[in-house]
């Protein structure tokens, strides 16, 4: 096995830099630090076992130094998308709503959505209104 060590770590580094050039995230870069350091390691002489326990080590220590930096540079802005944008926007009630009637309907962003006023007061046809959720497929809105 001592013989094959360093053919081992070219190809654990070679797998892990293709891994990582296949993947759009960080994540098998660390790999390849570590075994950089355990080949290093077989190539002045160290035993199997301490090229492996050099190799969890870097990889361990790459990973808990890099990790905070690649998560804070890969952060993106969340954009809403389907439902979930609706949330927060102004409508217009085109429909009186009535939570003890079970009727009411809401137009926002050109999409007519039935509507439940959140605290239960009716609202009247016309009233601006926000939504404040959205559960299921009604807009939970109240009066602006």
């Amino acid at each position: 096995m001592e013989e094959y060590a360093v053919y081992i770590w070219v190809a654990v580094t070679i797998l892990a830099v293709l891994v990582e050039a296949a993947t759009s995230q960080m994540v098998s870069i660390w790999f390849v630090f570590g075994a950089l350091a355990a080949l290093i390691a077989g190539l002045i002489g160290a035993n199997f076992l301490i090229q492996v326990i050099v190799f969890a080590i870097v990889t361990m220590i790459a990973l808990v130094l890099t990790r905070p930096l690649v998560k804070n540079a890969s952060l993106f802005k969340k954009e809403e998308t389907n439902a979930g944008r609706f949330v927060g926007k102004e409508g217009i009630v085109t429909v009186r709503i009535n939570n003890l009637e079970n009727e009411g309907q809401v137009s926002v962003l050109g999409s007519s959505w039935s509507a439940r006023s959140w605290d239960g007061t009716p609202i009247e046809e016309n009233e601006r209104v926000v939504i404040e959720k959205i559960e299921g497929v009604k807009l939970i809105v109240s009066k602006k």
